[in-house]
């Protein structure tokens, strides 16, 4: 890849897009990007001097939730005084969301505000620049090309380097596909977490519910404990086997099997400390969904392991116990962390609520409150803009989705976009097959002419308290963010 000598920003500007179109990415050629192995980031690794290796780090993983937990943690871990770094895929509108900081104590200097009918804080976390980002291809260019590394792969070690340039304390660090072979398990890290299983990208990880538990238990390592979110008779063995065979000749353990376990915690089996605020903390929270009370339950759960740690001092252990601490950082998780496209509000009038959710694992929370919204007079009406990339399993998600709605089929820009056509096709024979009343239903070419046509929709009804879905996959809530 050629880069210019000296920055600027259509310097930068070419660069991503070079990037974007040189090195394998998921997002935008899907499973073709995927490159398993720990070889390339190893090697690597060690050329950039074990960025990782200087600070701390938390390793989340999981089917869904494994942002919203992997920012609570970090939103409570900030509260204490200290820098978090926190790096998360994929991103919403630009590329350097993946990788944050944010600074400790950020809560106290933080004024919300109203814009748009949405909260804002001016304290936002810290960024990469886009001069630093350059700076690290440039530097690092000819290993990239030499060692056929994704675009995944360079980010990931982008983001270790970053932080350790940074001097953060701590870095919350998600998975991107999987675990066990997933380019961010080269760390070691002093917590790892799985926040849910669920079937998904069933072509990489596995058919059965067991073989994806067996890569997301990847990220479980030798005297690490682990969290994970939700209990599952299918599944539960599969991390406690991990967690025993991982530690079973550990001198630590002397083969002491009970004490092994306890380095397992299933989240959804505890009442972590905390719990008993849940419903205050998701009453006025900035991350809104049904579905992030389990994740808030992960988080504690998460917290109070973190907390238990030998290596954790003991200011940060008091300031973790302090009840309204914990509280008004989870409370302000978003704006904290600049955290979006989670059941994110971006208009009162009407009103208009996006999130990324695209698997049926993650949908039917988000389809069940939509419904709920509805039965409960919550909202009148209900127009969901909708669009899925052709890999998702529609057979899984079209049952899930409410009746009693107006339906805007959309597709994004990217390659990997299920078009509205088909998708509008395929839903229309499910409803006929199903013996179900076939909706109104809309099909667009683009993102924009779809949210044009829901607002067009909303201003047009007769109904008081219309409600916009925009949802389905990043892509479409990506687009749909660039123009509300």
């Amino acid at each position: 890849m050629n880069i210019k000598e000296n920055f600027s920003k259509d310097a930068y500007d070419e660069m991503m897009r070079e990037l974007f179109v040189r090195f394998p990415s998921f997002q935008n050629t899907g499973t073709g990007a995927y490159k398993p192995g720990l070889d390339r980031m190893e090697f690597f690794d060690s050329l950039a001097g074990h960025p990782h290796r200087k600070y701390k780090t938390i390793h989340i993983a999981g089917t869904n939730g494994k942002g919203s937990v992997s920012n609570m943690i970090a939103a409570a871990l900030s509260g204490c005084g200290l820098n978090v770094g926190i790096y998360t895929s994929p991103h919403i509108r630009d590329f350097r969301e993946r990788m944050r900081i944010i600074h400790g104590r950020q809560l106290e200097a933080c004024t919300p505000g109203i814009q748009n009918g949405t909260r804002n804080c001016s304290c936002n976390p810290e960024y990469i620049s886009e001069e630093e980002v350059w700076n690290f291809v440039q530097k690092w260019n000819e290993s990239f090309e030499h060692l056929e590394m994704s675009f995944f792969e360079i980010t990931t070690v982008m983001a270790f380097s970053w932080f350790a340039d940074k001097n953060v304390d701590i870095a919350v660090i998600e998975t991107g596909l999987g675990g066990r072979l997933d380019s961010t398990n080269i760390i070691t890290p002093e917590l790892s977490v799985i926040t849910n299983i669920g079937l998904d990208h069933c072509d990489l990880l596995g058919e059965t519910l067991c073989e994806i538990a067996f890569e997301k238990a990847g990220i479980i390592k030798l005297g690490v404990p682990a969290v994970v979110g939700e209990s599952n008779p299918e599944t539960d063995t599969v991390f406690e086997r991990k967690v025993l065979y991982t530690n079973l000749s550990s001198p630590d353990f002397m083969g002491n099997r009970s004490l092994i376990m306890n380095l397992l915690t299933f989240a959804d089996k505890s009442e972590p400390y905390g719990w008993e605020l849940h419903g205050e903390i998701l009453d006025d929270m900035d991350l809104q969904g049904e579905y992030q009370k389990k994740n808030l339950r992960t988080a504690l759960s998460a917290i109070e392991t973190f907390k238990s740690l030998d290596s954790t001092p003991e200011d940060i252990r008091k300031i973790l116990s302090d009840r309204d601490m914990l509280k008004e950082a989870l409370i302000h998780t978003a704006r904290t962390t600049g955290f979006r496209g989670r059941w994110e509000k971006v208009s009162d009038n009407p009103l208009i609520i996006c999130d990324i959710g695209h698997n049926a694992h993650g949908l039917k929370y988000n389809f069940a409150q939509l419904s709920h919204m509805l039965e409960s007079a919550k909202c009148t009406s209900l127009i969901i803009v909708y669009g899925i990339v052709a890999d998702k399993d529609l057979d899984a998600i079209f049952p899930l989705m409410p009746d009693n709605a107006t339906y805007i089929f959309t597709n994004s820009e990217g390659k990997r976009a299920l078009s509205s056509g088909i998708l509008s096709k395929r839903f229309t024979e499910y409803i006929k097959a199903s013996g179900r009343t076939l909706p109104h239903i809309h099909c667009t070419s683009s993102v924009k002419e779809a949210v044009e046509t829901a607002l067009k929709t909303a201003r047009t009804s007769e109904d008081e308290t219309p409600l916009i879905y925009i949802g389905g996959s990043t892509f479409i809530v990506s687009e749909a963010l660039e123009i509300l």
